[in-house]
């Protein structure tokens, strides 16, 4: 919960003459997007600078602007009072611009150190030296408040460890202007306290930061200016304090957010089972889990990072040959899935965190990726029907707001919502009875997870099953019925409503092991 996060810090110092960004009229089109138009911007020197947006605003692509990844079709842009060459990172790196990106660049067969020191190594006369950068890898990891061991494989770690390498790599580059593109998605509360604690000190030594946030809460706890970008445009730069959550939506959207209705919880634990998992054991992640899942329930898992919540979806998807355990689906007893094809022909599928990576295809369309899961439903005599293929993605991607449209465009073309909107339309055009879902919203707009969120709630209405994960604890407790809370690979307490109240509070108590 952001509320309860200590992120108010002291007052920036005082702007430099040269502001650290100066853009004027930087215009950017994409074949037929214009996805900048015209944009002014001032950034002043040792500020923290918010921009905010739907999906497809503008905003990461002016951040890909400064970070030389992306060449504007027109305008300029100074850094630090020096004309600026679009269009080439190891330049923009030179100037000291570092970036950190929500779309992990991980090398996943290298190191966790080698990870953070790629491109930037430490050497003793002339020399790689090893012990020095095991030292300064340690002091980065109690920095940040982290214990990633030094020699993991950066691929065997989790999204959030990864990217905290990520931030790691982007501190120790000493640069003078940073910028963070979703960097705290896939992170519980104690890690961003911890990176807000180290934003607040680059701060304090007169280092810029550029962060783009879809968290509001952060952005008003954080940033000492904030920019809306909506359609390409900038619509207003302010500072922090003019800004209110409904002020910063209403300028995002356009209008006012509906309110989310409360979740009708009455009863839904004391339904018949429809799943019952039994005593899942994988070795350093989970001890003896055990939990219950009935028809039409959306069951929350709370916890922090490395508690357990995705390895315990894993292991019920599939994806963890060495898990052991027992499943009850429908009253009938199955051994604990081996691979995602018993998974499925069980009746549960993962909607993985990773979407791009785990989730879609990214070269296929948004139709491809949507049959993907069950071409026999648009196939005859062994032939795919495009026809047929069609139809049957136009009946499920308006549940989900996806434009129909827009079914031929390439996935990767795709903004994170819609993306992930193509990734839950799949699992729906499959129909499975028990849906595994982590972090539905991560790295999208206050618009679009909206809609995500309402949608998940509908289709527990229409009877499908769902467990759901997600960082943002709110939302957990916006959607599920009942939320069982893991710590350290073990379950420490179940929120009913009942007996206990489902609040943030109540899972961060049990998470860290307080009363409540």
């Amino acid at each position: 919960m952001i509320a309860a996060l200590d992120i108010a810090g002291e007052e920036p110092r005082a702007a430099n003459a040269a502001p650290a960004i100066d853009a004027r009229a930087v215009d950017k089109r994409f074949g037929g997007t214009h996805a900048l138009k015209a944009v002014d911007m001032r950034v002043e020197a040792g500020t923290i600078h918010a921009l905010v947006g739907e999906n497809g605003a503008g905003k990461s692509t002016f951040l890909g602007v400064i970070a030389g990844r992306v060449t504007p079709s027109g305008g300029t842009v100074a850094i630090h009072g020096e004309t600026y060459v679009f269009g080439h990172p190891r330049y923009a790196r030179g100037l000291g611009i570092a970036s950190i990106y929500q779309e992990l660049t991980i090398v996943p067969a290298l190191s966790a150190q080698a990870n953070v020191f790629l491109g930037q190594p430490l050497s003793r006369y002339g020399l790689l030296s090893e012990s020095a950068m095991r030292e300064r890898f340690g002091e980065l990891c109690r920095m940040l408040q982290v214990n990633i061991p030094a020699d993991a494989l950066a691929g065997s770690l989790s999204v959030a460890d990864q990217q905290m390498l990520e931030i790691m790599r982007g501190i120790q580059s000493n640069a003078r202007l940073i910028l963070f593109d979703e960097p705290t998605t896939a992170l519980a509360p104690p890690e961003r306290e911890a990176l807000f604690r180290v934003m607040r000190q680059l701060r304090a030594e007169n280092r810029t930061m550029m962060i783009v946030s879809h968290n509001l809460d952060e952005v008003l706890a954080l940033a000492d200016t904030v920019t809306v970008f909506r359609d390409g445009n900038v619509i207003e730069t302010s500072p922090r304090e003019r800004w209110t959550k409904a002020d910063l939506v209403r300028a995002m959207i356009g209008h006012d957010l509906a309110q989310r209705a409360p979740r009708d919880r009455r009863g839904t634990g004391h339904k018949t089972p429809l799943l019952e998992a039994k005593d899942i054991h994988l070795p350093a992640a989970l001890e003896g889990i055990s939990f219950k899942l009935a028809e039409g329930e959306i069951l929350g898992i709370g916890g922090l990072v490395g508690s357990g919540r995705t390895s315990l979806l894993r292991c019920l998807a599939g994806l963890e040959p060495l898990a052991i355990g027992r499943l009850s689906v429908a009253g009938k007893e199955i051994r604990l899935p081996r691979t995602p094809r018993e998974a499925l022909a069980a009746g549960l599928a993962l909607v993985p965190e990773d979407r791009k990576s785990q989730g879609l295809v990214l070269d296929l369309s948004a139709m491809e990726n949507i049959a993907l899961t069950s071409f026999a439903q648009v196939s005859r005599l062994g032939v795919i029907s495009d026809r047929a293929m069609r139809a049957a993605a136009r009946r499920v991607v308006g549940k989900f707001g996806f434009a129909e449209s827009r079914l031929d465009t390439t996935v990767r073309d795709l903004s994170g919502g819609n993306q992930q909107k193509i990734l839950l339309s799949k699992w729906h055009y499959r129909r499975p009875r028990i849906l595994l879902v982590d972090e539905p919203t991560r790295g999208i707009d206050v618009g679009a997870k909206e809609e995500i969120l309402a949608t998940i709630r509908e289709l527990a209405d229409e009877g499908l099953s769902i467990v759901i994960v997600s960082s943002e604890l709110e939302e957990v407790v916006a959607v599920a019925d009942r939320v069982i809370v893991l710590s350290e690979g073990q379950l420490v307490a179940e929120l009913d409503g009942e007996s206990r109240p489902v609040d943030v509070n109540g899972i961060l108590a049990a998470a860290f092991g307080v009363a409540h």
